[in-house]
């Protein structure tokens, strides 16, 4: 074996202000891109803390024992959970935890470096949160006026999503 770096799949983060349909598009895209055959992985960023295991279980206890990482795996699922002081962008993440993916699709992380989708809806009566300095490359809406130079896809052009993020892949 090598020190070669393990495969990095690429990474699109789709950003927007909270209730703007960001979970339900990217919950379609993970339909219309998986059922194509590719393996897509999904990384959500959460501004609030979250009990990622159970107080008292055996991973817990392990991880509260001083493991770095501490995995639980089924006969059908596997749940990770891993210390994570650095490497925190969707990026840095995809080539630690995710090289067996295709891709991933990210969602939050609007401050982070990366290729980012924003969905922006007129009822949300928001500006956008990202510029294109900030890696903006697309925008979901149904506001034509907004970055008028980046490609506009409605909110429910989920097939023109899926090409547009296949052929930047």
């Amino acid at each position: 074996m090598g020190d070669a770096a393990p495969m990095s799949p690429p990474v699109f983060i789709f950003v927007g202000h909270s209730g703007c349909g960001k979970t339900t598009l990217v919950e379609k895209l993970l339909r219309e891109l998986s059922g194509s055959g590719l393996r897509v992985a999904t990384i959500k960023h959460a501004h609030h803390k979250v009990v990622l295991d159970t107080p008292g279980k055996d991973s817990y206890r392990y991880k509260e024992a001083g493991a770095v990482m501490s995995m639980l795996v089924t006969s059908n699922e596997l749940q990770l959970v891993a210390d994570a002081v650095e490497r925190r962008e969707p990026e840095q993440l995809a080539q630690r935890f995710l090289g067996e993916a295709d891709l991933v699709l990210a969602e939050g992380f609007s401050h982070c470096a990366g290729a980012k989708i924003e969905v922006l809806r007129r009822e949300c009566a928001k500006p956008p949160r990202c510029t294109v300095e900030d890696g903006l490359i697309a925008i979901v809406t149904d506001m034509d006026e907004v970055y008028p130079q980046l490609p506009h896809f409605g909110l429910e052009d989920v097939a023109g999503i899926a090409r547009f993020i296949l052929d930047r892949k």
